[in-house]
């Protein structure tokens, strides 16, 4: 399984996770059990293999990473989302940015700019080519604050 694949499938999870708020590990394990993996590849191709030990960990770390955070991802998302209250963006949408931001403050090795190609990729795959400019405008904006703090 690729790291995009397991971005992607994360993806599954915490937004899965919005909607039940079981808690991360329980529904990893759920998720991720073989017979019910299995029965997922039918609908979606990144089922089709297995996450590796290194990718089962990055999927464990974003995924209840996000949930223990939300808060914060949020109100960064609500900062740099102008005119929209956080509240009406997509819950798609917003599962996509708040593992974006997650992903440039806490995983050292996603570089910002995969973080947010990843995040327009999957924006568009899931909700068309609005959507994934919107994500691609929001997460621009953050990471040109980030550069911009640390330049300060």
């Amino acid at each position: 399984m690729t790291r995009a694949n397991a971005r992607e499938l994360a993806v599954h999870l915490i937004y899965s996770q919005s909607f039940t708020g079981d808690e991360p590990k329980d529904l990893i394990a759920l998720r991720l059990e073989k017979e019910y993996y299995q029965k997922l590849s039918a609908d979606n191709e990144i089922y089709e293999e297995r996450p590796s030990r290194p990718q089962r960990a990055y999927i464990d770390a974003v995924v209840e990473g996000v949930a223990n955070r939300c808060d914060d991802l949020n109100e960064q998302i609500q900062k740099f989302s102008i005119g929209w209250d956080v509240t009406r963006i997509s819950r798609l949408a917003r599962t996509i940015m708040q593992l974006a931001i997650y992903e440039i403050l806490y995983v050292e090795d996603v570089p910002t700019g995969v973080a947010v190609s990843e995040a327009v990729r999957l924006a568009k795959k899931y909700d068309g080519d609005d959507t994934g400019s919107f994500v691609n405008g929001i997460l621009g904006s953050f990471a040109r604050s980030l550069n911009t703090e640390e330049v300060k």
